[in-house]
């Protein structure tokens, strides 16, 4: 048995608390919502702890997190981790472990895949840190993980900085495969010879060089709207498809299914787009063509 500290009790945290006590392991969660908190407040559950303490942190990337690592910078002591298992920027992670190791506490950053279907199915985990540190939070690990060999849910990707850097890759990828997917979707639903779309769908899941889970997911979306009416095609980003492209412009690596899946993202949440009225211009200034005007 291994006791953990949680902050962020949030869609993945909750459930993840819920794996890790199933596993037998001590939980002491933090969370600014009342109605899931263990402890209330960060000195709180540290004083919870026993020493040496691992601390996991899943709060949003950018300035909460930084914040979060400061404070506990103040509260941990040595011979203590802390674990950063969100979705921070891989540049953050060397500011981070600098700033934890002036106090003699150690940091390892866990790039966590699974969603909401992890408390039952495990959580895919790519790790960055010390071999030692590591082996400290291995227990974790192995409870956070799917069943079966720990090369195939776990992995420790390198240094501090590699666990965030392969879940930002892991993310460019996703973007990629949801938006093939998407677009198959797309173009059986335009065809006038498919009649029955998410059957298609359905029967891709089995013997197809195409069957995955996130096929399995989209067939699950068809079973309760089987033609998405309920939906709007407004998507969001989450950055990291954004931080890969940055890292494909800066490695001089092509990535042009990643970037295509990105803007696609962007051209989602447009309810005008200024750049194709300028082509409707272009094409009705040289071409004659047809335009639709705006109100029409």
């Amino acid at each position: 048995m291994v006791q953990l500290g949680l902050v962020g009790l949030g869609k993945m945290g909750f459930n993840m608390r819920e794996r890790l006590r199933a596993a037998g392991h001590e939980v002491v969660g933090y969370d600014r919502n009342p109605e899931v908190t263990d402890t209330g407040s960060l000195e709180e559950l540290v004083s919870a702890l026993d020493a040496p303490r691992i601390v996991w942190v899943m709060v949003p990337s950018g300035e909460p997190t930084r914040q979060i690592v400061a404070e506990f910078s103040n509260l941990l002591s040595e011979g203590d981790l802390l674990i950063d298992g969100g979705n921070s920027r891989f540049t953050d992670d060397k500011i981070n472990a600098e700033l934890l190791a002036s106090k003699g506490v150690g940091y390892l950053d866990v790039g966590v895949s699974g969603g909401v279907w992890g408390k039952d199915n495990g959580y895919g985990l790519m790790a960055g840190g010390s071999d030692a540190d590591i082996a400290k939070a291995m227990p974790i690990f192995d409870a956070l993980r799917p069943e079966g060999p720990r090369e195939e849910g776990f992995s420790h990707a390198g240094p501090v900085g590699a666990g965030h850097y392969a879940k930002m890759v892991h993310n460019g990828i996703e973007y990629g495969l949801m938006q093939a997917y998407a677009e198959g979707f797309e173009l059986l639903e335009a065809s006038d010879i498919v009649a029955n779309v998410p059957e298609v769908i359905k029967g891709w899941q089995r013997g197809t060089v195409v069957r995955s889970w996130l096929l399995e997911l989209l067939v699950h979306a068809l079973d309760e709207d089987p033609e998405l009416d309920d939906l709007e095609g407004y998507v969001e980003d989450s950055g990291e498809g954004r931080w890969t492209l940055e890292e494909a412009i800066n490695n001089a690596v092509p990535a042009p299914v990643i970037s295509a899946a990105l803007f696609a993202r962007f051209a989602s949440r447009q309810q005008q787009s200024s750049a194709m009225r300028a082509v409707a211009a272009l094409r009705h200034q040289f071409g004659g063509h047809a335009v639709k005007k705006a109100g029409e």
